[in-house]
């Protein structure tokens, strides 16, 4: 197997199933989680770590892989505090939602070995309930997950090409895209979904009520539409401060938008607006092209 000791810092929803998942496909000897004591108790009755310890200084001593599955704000730290007192054989990886200010502090904290510790990756897996309870050891199947080289990096040499062949067991399909690409690219197909979500039902809470029966009335595109805006604040919170210019100017493009659909709900521009949106599922290109192994 690829990886003797596995840490795991933050076993919820997206730790949990990673530790699930990389039991389930023999990729791990041992998986060590680090969190709360009680989350850790319940990671560990799910299965999803053989054992728990809340110091994350102690739960990576040993582990030739660590996955850092917080929020991004408490990544960054993490990598600041752990990064530089990690051996060299120890490769270090993690799941946040945004890429480039965990980039650059990867950069700044591992130094010159950088791009040979830090595997920066971002799996487009979740869903709206937080916590381990949710763990699937399927979560990471046909989703997406995206890594983005550190300068100079290439992501499919040494230990990094090892973990990128464990998320492939694990069924992921791997992407590589450029940190700012990246965060520009989630702000739209991630971040801004959230955000429309989470005023959709918000908004539908002050016209309605919270005891209104909007969503059995509404049916299934309501719920769908609605389904994400339970997912929890702590994790949005820091997707908000590390992509706020991306995510802003998607939410003012979108409301530019609206507006002109406001204003033409009685004109013709609105079958336009149909047609244009039926164009997003006339084809639905490939993923980017994976970096090759030899490329430097």
């Amino acid at each position: 197997m690829p990886f003797k000791q596995v840490t795991i810092i933050g076993t919820g929803l997206i730790g949990g199933s990673l530790g699930l998942a990389l039991k389930k496909h023999h990729l791990a000897g041992r998986i060590i989680g680090c969190d709360r004591a009680p989350v850790l108790e319940r990671a560990h009755q799910r299965g999803a770590i053989d054992s728990g310890i809340t110091n994350p200084a102690d739960a990576v001593h040993g582990s030739d892989l660590v996955v850092l599955a917080t929020p991004v704000l408490p990544i960054i730290d993490m990598i600041e505090r752990l990064g530089p007192a990690l051996p060299a054989k120890t490769l270090v990886t993690d799941v946040g939602s945004t890429k480039a200010e965990i980039v650059k502090r990867a950069t700044k904290s591992f130094g010159k070995t950088a791009r040979h510790r830090f595997l920066a990756g971002h799996p487009m897996a979740g869903k709206e309930y937080a916590g381990v309870e949710s763990a699937d050891a399927d979560l990471f199947h046909d989703a997406a997950w995206l890594f983005t080289p550190l300068p100079g990096q290439n992501v499919h040499a040494g230990l990094c090409g090892e973990f990128i062949h464990c998320a492939e067991k694990m069924g992921a399909k791997i992407a590589v895209l450029d940190p700012a690409d990246h965060d520009r690219f989630c702000a739209w197909i991630s971040h801004l979904p959230q955000m429309i979500s989470t005023a959709l039902a918000a908004t539908l809470v002050d016209e309605f009520g919270p005891d209104a029966p909007v969503l059995d009335i509404g049916g299934r595109a309501l719920r769908e539409m609605t389904r994400i805006s339970g997912s929890p604040y702590s994790m949005w919170r820091d997707i908000a401060i590390t992509n706020k210019k991306n995510l802003a100017d998607a939410l003012l493009k979108l409301e530019q938008r609206l507006a002109h659909i406001r204003e033409n709900l009685d004109s013709k521009q609105l079958a336009d607006e149909f047609e244009r949106a039926h164009e997003l599922r006339k084809s639905r290109p490939s993923l980017p092209q994976k970096q090759s192994r030899s490329q430097k």
